[in-house]
C-alpha cells in the first residue's frame, strides 16, 4: 500500500512537472483566415517509447494506434483536425500552417488502465501566408494539455467510441481552431 501511494505522489509530481511554462501569447494580428493547408513535421531526435511503465522518460508515448510509426501517427491527427477546421476556419486571407512537434506524451497502458494522466502535447506553430509564403505569425511555442481518465473512466469512454484516438484528435481540432481564430 505505501508503495503504490508513494509511486502516485511520484506519478502526480513527475506529471506536474512536464506541463512546463506554457504556450507563448498569441501575437495581436486580425486573424481572418481561411485555413488552406498543415505542414506537420517532428524536431529532429526525439525519443519514442514502447515501454508500458507509468511514466516512460520520452519525447513521444502514443497507445492510440497500434504499435507503428508514432510520429506519423501524430502527424495523421494534426492533418485530420486541420481538415476539420477548413470548413470552420474561413476569412479573407487563405493561410498555411506549420506545425513542428516538440513533445507528445500521451498515456500508457499501464496508466490508463489504473490512475489516468494528461496527454502533454507541445509544439510549434507558425502561421504563413497560403499564396505568397510569407510570415503573418511566427512560429510560437503552444501547450495543450488533456486530461486522459484512467480506470473505470477509460473504460467508459471507450465502451462509448470514445477511443483515445478519438479524443486526442478532437482536442487537437479544438486546439487548432482556437489558436487561428
Amino acid at each position: 500500500m505505501i508503495k503504490r501511494f508513494f509511486g502516485i505522489v511520484l506519478l502526480i509530481g513527475a506529471m506536474a512537472a512536464c506541463a512546463g511554462p506554457g504556450s507563448d501569447p498569441r501575437p495581436a494580428v486580425d486573424r481572418s483566415y481561411t485555413l488552406q493547408s498543415l505542414n506537420f513535421t517532428a524536431t529532429p531526435g526525439l525519443v519514442v517509447s514502447e515501454a508500458n511503465n507509468y511514466y516512460p522518460q520520452a519525447d513521444i508515448v502514443w497507445r492510440g494506434d497500434a504499435p507503428g510509426p508514432r510520429i506519423a501517427q501524430i502527424g495523421a491527427m494534426f492533418e485530420t483536425a486541420a481538415a476539420r477546421n477548413t470548413s470552420v476556419i474561413r476569412g479573407d486571407t487563405p493561410v498555411t500552417v506549420d506545425i513542428q512537434l516538440i513533445r507528445f506524451h500521451g498515456v500508457t497502458e499501464r496508466t490508463r488502465g489504473s490512475i489516468g494522466g494528461v496527454y502533454n502535447i507541445i509544439f510549434m506553430m507558425t502561421v504563413r501566408d497560403a499564396r505568397t509564403g510569407a510570415v503573418i505569425e511566427p512560429a510560437r511555442r503552444i501547450v495543450a494539455n488533456l486530461d486522459a481518465p484512467g480506470g473505470s473512466g477509460a473504460q467508459a469512454l471507450e465502451a462509448a467510441g470514445r477511443t483515445e484516438k478519438v479524443e486526442v484528435t478532437d482536442f487537437l481540432t479544438a486546439t487548432l481552431r482556437n489558436n487561428l481564430i
